[in-house]
Formats: C-alpha cells, structure tokens, sequence
C-alpha cells in the first residue's frame, strides 16, 4: 500500500469540489476519485462530475448571471478539457461548465484526481482502507463521502432520447427555463415530492398535468390537498407514463399515457415538459453498510450543523446524505462545511 492520505473525497458533483477545494487551501493536500468513465455509470447516472454534468442551463447558481462566459472558459480551463464542451451560447453557465471550472479551481489549489470508482471501504479501524476498481488499496486518515444521489427514472427509451430536450428530474433545477414557460407541462409521481415539483412549476407553466399509477396519492394530506385545490394542477389517477413524444427540432412535444385500470386505453397530453419526480436513489451502496444510513440509504449525519457521519473520521456531504434540498448550491455548501470538519477534527487527533 501506498502512503497513508490525510483526506480522501470520494465523489466529483459540487459537494466533492467544494470539499476538495476548502481541503486542498487547508493544505491537507486531498485525493479525489471522481468516478470511472464507464458505460455502467453512464447508465446509472454517475459519470464523473456529477449530475449536474446531465443539465443544461444553470440559472440559480449565485454568481453566474447571465452573459457570455465563453472567453473565460477559454482562459480558465485546459485546452484540451475546454475543446470537448460546446462553444458557450451566452446564457449564464451550463451544468458542465459550472463543473469544468469547480474541478479546475480544485486542481489549482493542489488537488490530485483519480478517475476511478471506489468499490469498497473499511472503516473498521484507522486508518481506512479505500479499494478502487483498478490499483492498490488507498490508506486515508478522514475520508469525506460526496458520492450523490441518483434521481429515479422509468427507463423508457424516449425518455433518455428526450433528456435535456424537456426531459427533466428537477423542477427547482429547470422550471424556469424558457422552454417550459407559458406551456403545458406534466409531471409523474405521486408522492410529497411530486406534488412539490407540481405547484413549484404552476410558477411558470400554462397548466401541470400531474400523472400517478394509483387511484390516490401516497403524498401526505395537506400536500395532497394543495394539488387538488390548485387551479393550474389537472390530475390524471390510475395513469402511467408510456412514451415521451417529440422531434428532433423542439424536443418534447407530447406525452402517451396508459391505464392501469383499463387495458389498452391510451391518453395523448400536448406539453412541452416532461418531469419525473419518483425519488432519487443515493449513491451508498458500496459502503457495504458500514455507515449508518436513513430508512431512505441516505448517509445520516450525526450532529445538527456538522458533516460528521456515525464513523469518527467520515464526514459525507452534498446529496447523498440530503434528501431534502437536493440543490447544487446547498451541496457545494455541505461540502465546504466537510472540508472544515475534517480539517478540525485531524487537527485534534495531531495527525495535521
């Protein structure tokens, strides 16, 4: 084995930069696996740089108004990075780029990246032992988990044809957007999170059509009720999502809908917008159970304000371990505080 780390960050959204970012200042000299480019995590949505790497345009990143940044990117990413992105178009940042320049400030400051996945941990005993897909155990005294979370898709076809296109699992993300402003737009799912994305997009869209399976919603009541109450909110029970329509021009223009009650009946909904909103999967399953997580496998952190984990010496951060605001600001966020806790917590052990 190679010598022993003083932090290592498993993950590469705006969690794991941010923490690598705040520890590579802290002189801590970080070690990042930011994933395999592969055609499993392609598929799984965890390709390195994180899901924000799937989006579009980002408009609520503070600090990214909208303007042309092209000439900045040019100077401030590597030449070869900066020729395989789309020649910027004015806007305020897209998804990949906000990620390209996180990485490059990471890497400023020193951080050192792997690109590989890491597929096992013991964190038995200090200090822990890290096992990538390729080479040697990696020995590390803190170790900060920002691997993210997933968001659940049906898996159709046209569904992955149409992403970025009016396909959408984020209505915080992307509501806004102009291609969904003033248009019908529909939403599936049919739990609390659905009906929030619902009411967040009746912001901006000409009407929601909601879309569940079952012939009542899991949701809670009072949320339940809102759905309901809102005019702008036309629910469709007993209903699955079958097929996104579109053309290559405009993307999303339509959606076919199917009964789970009535065999072979179909319904066609002309929206401009399709959001999934079935849950998010945390990215935890290869720590093998050896934190504790929430009933949902989302990593639990143990003390209000802080990013420690039930492990002394694991900190996670960013949405593997927030099932709740899901944001790329409030990610980059926990993982500033990250960097902090495990900075503080290796200073008392007299091991930095």
């Amino acid at each position: 084995m190679s010598t022993t780390e003083n932090v290592v960050i498993i993950g590469s959204g705006p969690a794991g930069w941010s923490a690598s970012i705040y520890a590579a200042r802290a002189q801590l000299q970080p070690l990042v696996f930011e994933g395999a480019i592969t055609e499993k995590n392609r598929m799984a949505g965890t390709l390195p740089l994180g899901q924000l790497a799937l989006t579009s345009e980002v408009e609520n990143f503070a600090g990214f108004p909208a303007g042309d940044l092209g000439a900045f990117l040019d100077s401030a990413l590597p030449k070869d990075r900066r020729t395989m992105m789309p020649p910027h178009e004015g806007h305020g940042v897209t998804g990949p780029e906000l990620m390209e320049l996180m990485r490059q400030q990471a890497i400023n400051f020193g951080t050192r990246i792997v690109t590989d996945d890491i597929m096992k941990v013991d964190f038995s005993k200090r200090p822990f032992t890290l096992y990538p897909s390729e080479g040697d155990p990696i020995l590390a005294n803190a170790v900060i988990v920002a691997t993210g979370a997933s968001a659940n898709w049906l898996g159709l076809p046209s569904e992955e044809q149409y992403k970025n296109r009016g396909v959408s699992a984020c209505a915080v993300c992307d509501g806004a957007l102009p291609r969904f402003r003033n248009k019908p737009l529909v939403v599936i799912g049919g739990g609390d999170s659905a009906i929030e994305e619902a009411t967040y997009l009746t912001k901006f869209a000409s009407t929601v059509h909601l879309v569940h399976r079952r012939d009542e919603f899991r949701a809670s009541k009072i949320m339940a009720q809102r759905a309901f109450d809102d005019p702008k909110i036309t629910i469709h029970f007993n209903s699955t999502l079958a097929e996104v329509l579109g053309d290559d021009v405009g993307g999303v223009t339509g959606v076919r809908l199917e009964s789970t009650v009535e065999k072979g009946k179909e319904t066609t909904l002309d929206v401009s917008g399709v959001f999934l909103a079935i849950g998010h999967t945390p990215n935890t399953a290869f720590l093998d159970g050896q934190l504790e997580l929430t009933a949902k496998k989302y990593i639990v952190w143990k003390k209000h304000f802080r990013t420690e984990t039930s492990v002394e010496g694991v900190f996670a951060a960013g949405d593997v371990a927030d099932d709740y605001y899901r944001q790329a600001i409030s990610a980059a966020g926990t993982g500033c505080m990250s960097a902090l806790d495990a900075e503080r917590w290796l200073a008392a052990q007299g091991t930095h």
